[in-house]
């Protein structure tokens, strides 16, 4: 028995030594993506911050979605609470950030009402623009597949960047957002928002047209979430958005399908070639904020907040599922 044990000792410390080895010489995990800042994007007219999220591995040829905060939010806040960063993980595709600056707007909105930002070559719209070509150019993304989205100013800067540059962008989702030109429609910022802007189908749509002279499309595919109970901006900005989008699109502005969808009023408006042109969510006692549901399930997202409002449906998601990321 002595014999044997020392004729094993050899074998047994050779391997110890090799699993030693082996992990000491295995390749580190690699480590979780994380939120980093762009520097030198463009000659950034309107004096944004970029901010972006790659998923470690991330492919060539892979979706672009542009995420814009609401006021008084930041870029990290907006990319966790929304679920956005999660979602691209998941489903593989990069997420663009812009921020605002404090020297732009004191609540850190992007300026949506400003007639300098929303034109086409011109300040915070450009500056965006900028942010989606280094990011297709850094990341070879689908330049196809590039989707822009926000919340409240955000939603009105994502409608804004769809009339500016609808070349660039294959949908949007605008969250408690505002239609294209509102503030000068209405004359006021406020009225937009607190009362909304009197202007037909047609108007609304002349407004888009106009930011992109000359073009006949393809336009980008619109979804948008609204509370009913959003006293900061008011449902009728919603109809509004309808107006304006189903106007550019050549559609009617009957619903071609009207459900429920977490047990809220879901509508789809369908244009000449048979394809969702508008969708709606409207989200019955749900006040100013972003839709979340917090959980591990497949169709949960998103983290409860000040404007993160848990109402068991997933914004992002439901525009991942609309854009087919995954």
């Amino acid at each position: 028995m002595t014999q044997t044990r020392a004729a094993l000792r050899p074998t047994v410390l050779t391997a110890l030594l090799a699993a030693l080895l082996s992990v000491l010489l295995a390749p580190a995990p690699a480590s979780a993506a994380s939120l980093q800042e762009v520097t030198g994007f463009g000659s950034n007219p309107g004096a944004l911050k970029m901010y972006r999220y790659v998923p470690d591995g991330l492919p060539a040829g892979r979706p672009v979605v542009v995420a814009l905060h609401g006021c008084t939010q930041n870029a990290a806040g907006y990319a966790s609470g929304t679920g956005w960063t999660t979602l691209a993980d998941r489903w593989g595709f990069s997420v663009v950030l812009p921020q605002q600056q404090s020297g732009n707007n004191l609540s850190q909105c992007f300026n949506w009402f400003q007639t300098s930002d929303i034109a086409r070559g011109q300040g915070e719209a450009a500056s965006v623009a900028q942010m989606v070509d280094r990011q297709l150019a850094d990341v070879s993304g689908d330049p196809s597949r590039v989707y822009v989205t926000g919340l409240s100013a955000g939603g009105g800067m994502a409608a804004v960047m769809t009339a500016a540059y609808p070349e660039k962008f294959a949908a949007a989702g605008v969250v408690a957002g505002l239609p294209y030109g509102c503030a000068q429609a209405a004359g006021s910022p406020y009225v937009c928002m607190y009362v909304g802007a009197t202007q037909t189908p047609a108007q609304w749509g002349d407004r888009v047209r106009a930011a992109r002279p000359g073009y006949t499309g393809p336009w980008p595919a619109l979804t948008v979430f609204q509370g009913t109970a959003d006293y900061t901006v008011k449902p009728a900005n919603m109809t509004a958005l309808v107006d304006q989008w189903t106007d550019v699109h050549g559609a009617d502005r009957t619903a071609d399908v009207s459900d429920t969808v977490a047990g809220f009023p879901h509508r789809v408006y369908r244009g000449p070639g048979g394809n969702a042109v508008v969708e709606t969510y409207s989200l019955t006692g749900m006040g100013h904020g972003q839709p979340v549901d917090p959980g591990t399930g497949d169709a949960q997202c998103g983290a409860s907040g000040a404007y993160f409002l848990d109402v068991n449906l997933c914004a992002a998601y439901r525009l991942g599922k609309a854009w087919q990321l995954g």
